[in-house]
């Protein structure tokens, strides 16, 4: 998964600040157009979005409502739109930070720093009984420590991080095995059986780990 998604149509800009987050150790892709940066991010994933609002194609207002319609990922705004009614349309829509042009890309890059350490250094995740301590890959399930393997525990971690959402089975492939697994997606469906099991979920009536039809799943 790529750390941070630049989606931003000045590509001059985006060339900086790429290199800008490369030299601080993150991974980076940029897309200049909205349509595509959504479909980088189902196929691909990112930990951050860096969000301009004035895109050739989708404006960045319908980008950041159709990322939150599945998923929580931190999503950063930095644009040109300085008004008022800007920023809590952009707040609305689950934005989580809001930065104006021009920028001190100093400032920029701190603020990126501090969701990083905001979101990603959480010590545990925890949610209807189930707790995984992200430090040491445990994991207690009803208060009973639960052995669970590498991609089992990365699997139920994205799940949980994202609790209440529907995440599509291509994201959660992506996300855990990576784009250019030698694996199937069927190793998905065996991996979340595997869950189910040590979760207590009875496959035709899941109480935790939900199949969303069509879509894929959800920790509820």
């Amino acid at each position: 998964m790529t750390d941070i998604l630049i989606v931003e149509d000045d590509k001059e800009l985006a060339d900086l600040l790429t290199d800008f987050l490369c030299d601080e150790g993150y991974t980076v892709s940029s897309v200049a157009g909205g349509e595509r940066a959504v479909q980088l991010f189902e196929r691909y994933g990112a930990r951050l979005v860096v969000l301009d609002i004035n895109l050739p194609d989708v404006n960045g207002f319908a980008v950041c409502s159709k990322l939150r319609e599945n998923v929580d990922t931190p999503i950063l705004i930095v644009s040109s739109r300085t008004g008022k009614e800007d920023k809590l349309n952009g707040f609305d829509l689950g934005a989580d930070d809001y930065i104006e042009k021009p920028y001190d890309i100093d400032i920029l890059i701190a603020k990126i720093k501090g969701i990083f350490k905001r979101r990603y250094q959480r010590d545990t995740l925890s949610a209807d009984g189930v707790t995984l301590n992200l430090a040491d890959k445990t994991a207690v399930i009803d208060g009973k420590p639960v052995e669970l393997p590498a991609k089992e525990f990365d699997l139920l971690a994205l799940l949980l991080e994202n609790q209440g959402k529907s995440l599509k089975k291509e994201y959660l492939f992506n996300t855990v095995w990576g784009s250019d697994s030698d694996s199937e997606l069927q190793t998905l469906h065996v991996h979340i059986n595997r869950l189910r099991q040590k979760l207590g979920d009875n496959p035709k009536n899941a109480k935790r780990l939900l199949t969303v039809w069509g879509v894929g799943y959800k920790f509820v």
